[in-house]
């Protein structure tokens, strides 16, 4: 090997050594000096550095005010009757008499199966009534005179009892091959058509009571011995800008083990028929009034190591203060011990908030 390359070799060792032994201190030099511009870049920025601002807040002066204690719940509209209609016989479909979609009264004649077999076999007995008439009358006659036996009496008047009730469980007959209206209301769309061998399951159309209307919802638990028989409802459909009111007639008697729920039932006149049943409704129901109650929002109370703590706003500082809390609704909390009428309330940004912090009020709620 040269001189020269050795000696070069030699100079690069030395150098990558020395490289090695000064570039923590180097770095860390190019370390301090960006940290450096960055802090007097971040000079400028709001919220950074010593030009922080104070916290933006919004803030609500406490009052005393009414409070609804309401229960919520979504619930279903039903009718207050309704049946799928059948014949109690078979046969062959003769007449069809509703219109569907119409109203019908309690006993109207709504469609009716051959019956021709019946009634012939109804005149056969009719016609039989007469001789067996006179044969009871001719042996009363006897019987006065004691020209026959008190038996043989008794005989036709059983044979003419019996072709009675005969002709009675015909007429019956005959009138389970017609389908009348248990009740009034409003029948929906057939489902045969005349000719058509019904039986008693072939079903021959719907029949709907839509007024009155039942709402059937469910009470929780701890709602239970509040809603009761006679207790007023209020309850709104969708694409119905109107409140209607109801009133509860009955509750289950018994818990469903699987929901931990009542199910309840309340009745609404629905008079003009304008709610259908099948749809749904939003119902509130008004359980108690509390006047005069000190409330604060539900998102201003912070738990924290059981206890509920919210924020005051003072002399433009964050206090800190701990809460009794009452009543709880869906969006408000009753207030009993922590806070007075006339308080500044911090409403938001109340997890950033320390206890003393520089706040600033941006918007006061109402």
């Amino acid at each position: 090997m040269k001189k020269s390359t050795r000696l070069t070799l030699v100079i690069v060792t030395i150098l990558f050594v020395l490289g090695m032994i000064f570039y923590p201190f180097i770095r860390r030099y190019f370390s301090a000096e960006k940290g450096n511009e960055t802090q007097v870049l971040m000079r400028g920025v709001p919220g950074q550095g010593r030009g922080d601002k104070d916290l933006n807040i919004n803030a609500q002066i406490l009052k005393h005010k009414n409070l609804n204690d309401v229960f919520r719940s979504i619930g279903s509209l039903i009718p207050d009757e309704e049946v799928d209609l059948s014949f109690e016989t078979s046969g062959k479909i003769t007449n069809i008499y509703f219109k569907e979609g119409s109203l019908v009264k309690k006993g109207d004649l709504l469609a009716k199966v051959n019956d021709s077999p019946l009634q012939a076999e109804l005149k056969k007995l009719q016609a039989q009534i007469p001789l067996a008439e006179d044969r009871v009358y001719r042996q009363k006659a006897l019987l006065e005179k004691d020209a026959v036996s008190k038996e043989t009496y008794e005989q036709v008047t059983t044979e003419l009892e019996k072709l009675n009730a005969d002709i009675e469980l015909m007429k019956a007959r005959i009138d389970q091959t017609e389908l009348r209206a248990p009740f009034e209301g409003e029948i929906g769309l057939r489902q045969v058509s005349e000719g058509t061998y019904a039986s008693p399951s072939t079903i021959i159309a719907k029949l709907t009571k839509i007024i009155p209307l039942k709402i059937e919802f469910s009470i929780n638990e701890k709602n239970a011995s509040e809603i009761v028989p006679g207790t007023s409802l209020s309850f709104k459909v969708e694409n119905d800008l109107n409140t209607h009111q109801a009133s509860v007639y009955a509750v289950e008697s018994k818990v469903d083990m699987k929901t931990r729920t009542l199910k309840a039932r309340a009745i609404y006149p629905n008079s003009n028929g304008r709610l259908q049943p099948g749809r749904s409704a939003i119902i509130e129901i008004n359980l108690n009034e509390i006047k005069n109650a000190l409330t604060v929002p539900s998102e201003a109370i912070i738990a924290e190591m059981g206890r509920d703590i919210a924020y005051v706003y003072k002399s433009g500082k964050a206090q800190q203060v701990e809460l009794k809390k009452g009543l709880r609704t869906a969006s408000e909390v009753q207030i009993l011990q922590g806070v007075s009428p006339g308080d500044t309330l911090i409403v938001t940004g109340v997890m950033q908030i320390r206890d003393g912090m520089p706040v600033k009020i941006d918007h006061f709620i109402d």
